[in-house]
């Protein structure tokens, strides 16, 4: 039983001398080098799509985003169940006297917090998706300098 898949050949029956290895490509070295370790490839990054870290950089923004406003309203929650927000109220009150007519629970109310993370997360995703583009852009210039990150590959 062969078979045959992308340049990939592979036989079910023992190995003879003109076939090759289960598994490998043709003309390529098996997985495991004949000392026994493991074969380690040399590779460089030369050069990243723009348009591809554009998206993954708008992507990761959003989820950072829905984090901010989630973590926002726990916060919020475990704040105003704690009763801090009226404690801080009432030191507010003693420290400047009964006088005034500022209600500090008014500006940290639940959906003026709310409202100010969900800004604070659009404006963060429109800054963190630019700046993974231009960041996409300097490291494609530095790499035809410098000729990229290399990086060594273990296929254990």
């Amino acid at each position: 039983m062969h078979y045959s898949a992308a340049g990939v050949t592979g036989t079910a029956s023992p190995l003879t001398g003109a076939t090759p290895a289960v598994g490998t490509a043709t003309g390529a070295t098996p997985a495991v080098r004949p000392d026994g370790g493991p074969r380690r490839v040399r590779l460089a990054v030369s050069r990243i799509d723009p348009w591809s870290a554009m998206k993954l950089g708008f992507l990761l923004a959003v989820a950072i985003g829905i984090m901010t406003v989630v973590a926002t309203a726990v916060v919020w929650y475990v704040l105003d169940g704690m009763q801090v927000f009226f404690k801080i109220e009432e030191l507010f009150t003693q420290i400047v006297g009964t006088e005034t007519d500022v209600d500090i629970r008014q500006y940290v109310a639940f959906g003026r917090v709310i409202s100010i993370a969900t800004l604070l997360g659009v404006v963060n995703v429109v800054i963190i998706t630019a700046l993974s583009t231009i960041m996409a852009f300097l490291y494609n210039i530095v790499a035809a300098l410098v000729g990229g990150v290399h990086l060594t590959l273990t296929d254990d």
